[in-house]
């Protein structure tokens, strides 16, 4: 399977030497249940996309420190591109940014929650359990790093599963788009490290917090088994 990756970000100058961008995080999450995956990185942030929608197999969409309300010109255009994606029924996963991309492209709402920063390892209660979960369980813990959140969900979309501090977590639309909040592809590293580096944007009390959370355990394999299966389905 080829899969397209759609990068709305790059990572901190600061960090990218140690734990590279994001790409290779996603390559290296998803390639640890499967080998032979091969990536495409477009992007999108650049104005770069594919010519050929069916160059590859499915899409994924990065997180991105942009909100999808702010004025950048690229966002437009990575809506429609979603649009068409969601109108051809090509397999797509959103992360975080594209989690919240994908619902306000598609007719829902997302926006900066007045419930403040979340950061660490956050954990969600699954609501429902679709068939190509192999490993169907109760919840889940991933690490965050996000202020903005799906306040509305797009016509026809699952709630897969939620938590208080965010209550649309997991999203299905069709049996073509999966989105989540969180990240799978941070590692506990990479989470301290940009909780020290915005340390001051986020709040003394939210990082504390937040690093304190590391100690948890995070299914971080769990949920790359179930994108890949729900890709393959």
């Amino acid at each position: 399977m080829k899969i397209g990756v759609l990068k709305t970000d790059d990572v901190r100058k600061e960090l990218v030497g140690e734990f590279g961008e994001y790409p290779d995080m996603f390559a290296e999450l998803l390639r640890a249940q499967d080998p032979a995956l091969e990536f495409v990185t477009y992007e999108v942030q650049r104005g770069h996309y594919p010519a050929d929608i069916d160059e590859v197999d499915a899409y994924l969409i990065t997180g991105s420190k942009t909100g999808i309300y702010e004025d950048k010109e690229w966002i437009a255009p990575l809506m429609d591109f979603v649009r068409e994606l969601h109108n051809r029924k090509k397999p797509t996963i959103g992360i975080c940014f594209g989690h919240q991309l994908i619902a306000e492209a598609l007719g829902g709402r997302a926006r900066k929650s007045d419930k403040g920063w979340g950061v660490g390892v956050h954990s969600y209660e699954i609501q429902e359990s679709p068939s190509w979960m192999s490993e169907p369980q109760e919840s889940f813990s991933l690490l965050v790093s996000h202020q903005d959140q799906v306040e509305e969900a797009p016509p026809d979309a699952k709630i897969l599963a939620s938590s208080d501090f965010c209550p649309m977590a997991m999203m299905q639309i069709g049996d073509h788009m999966l989105t989540f909040q969180a990240h799978p592809e941070f590692t506990k590293p990479y989470s301290n490290s940009l909780m020290e580096l915005r340390r001051e944007a986020f709040g003394e009390d939210v990082v504390e917090k937040g690093q304190t959370s590391l100690q948890n355990d995070i299914h971080e394999s769990t949920v790359a088994r179930w994108m890949l299966e729900f890709l393959r389905q």
